[in-house]
């Protein structure tokens, strides 16, 4: 079992930076690829950006290219997603899951954390 929690969702401005942190306990960290995800209200749960086992790969949604960053620190078991130049439509509850590879649908993850709301106002 991976246990899985996020931190750092908060109401920002558009154009304004958050920092996403999740830590995770229970297995090896650094055996997992993670992914984030975000829900909207009455949308599905979509893919954001995924990071392998070492964090050599990164991968993005279009969405986000270029405005989000994901890294992490396996000796502190935390993962992170760096978000720049939010927009109102980022506004979701964002969550970090773990699995074997780096996977753009949800059922790719085994583990699941709890979400964070990220909310930008305009």
């Amino acid at each position: 079992q991976v246990q899985l929690v996020e931190s750092g969702g908060g109401l920002v401005q558009a154009g304004g930076s958050l920092r996403l942190s999740c830590a995770a306990s229970g297995r090896t960290f650094s055996d997992y690829a993670m992914g984030w995800f975000r829900q909207a209200p009455g949308k599905e749960r979509d893919f954001v950006a995924g990071i392998n086992r070492s964090g050599s790969s990164t991968y993005y949604a279009e969405s986000v290219k270029g405005r989000f960053t994901s890294s992490r620190d396996n000796a502190k078991n935390t993962v992170y997603l760096q978000m720049n130049s939010l927009k109102p439509e980022d506004t979701a509850v964002f969550y970090c899951a773990a699995g074997i590879v780096i996977a753009t649908r949800p059922q790719g993850y085994a583990y699941w954390g709890q979400g964070t709301q990220v909310t930008v106002s305009s």
